[in-house]
């Protein structure tokens, strides 16, 4: 069954790029819901910040969509999908896949300290309030 997209859904040149990370092939039975589908219901649910449970029922179920994010991030898929994109877009604009130099940038900030303590301003408040 054919469904309307929703904006969070991968288009079909996404889907061509994160296939072949996603869909390696496995032994075993063949998965209940399209991968496509499950990797969109997860990007509903980070687009819209719904809860799980509260997935539109023209995505897979809930909780087959939960179990499936957990394994994917077990896995480390996701750092996976990163390091991918992250090298095809390097290598796209004639730079080296990896960075060759990294740049820390770092701010600390001092605080004012306080000199004294609360001791001392109640004695000065008292000596004001005598000389008065």
């Amino acid at each position: 069954m054919i469904r309307k997209p929703y904006p969070s859904d991968l288009n079909n040149q996404e889907w061509q790029v994160l296939e072949p990370i996603i869909c390696k092939k496995k032994a075993g039975k063949p998965p209940k819901h399209a991968r496509r589908e499950m990797l969109n219901a997860i990007f509903y649910v980070l687009r819209t910040g719904c809860q799980w449970t509260d997935l539109p029922h023209d995505l897979p179920p809930w909780k087959s969509v939960y179990s499936q994010f957990l394994r994917w991030k077990q896995s480390n898929l996701f750092e996976q999908i990163n390091t991918y994109l992250r090298r095809s877009l390097r290598q796209s604009l004639g730079k080296l896949a990896e960075p060759s130099a990294a740049i820390v940038d770092s701010q600390s900030v001092k605080t004012t300290e306080k000199k004294g303590s609360a001791d001392t301003t109640v004695a000065r408040k008292l000596k004001v309030g005598k000389d008065t």
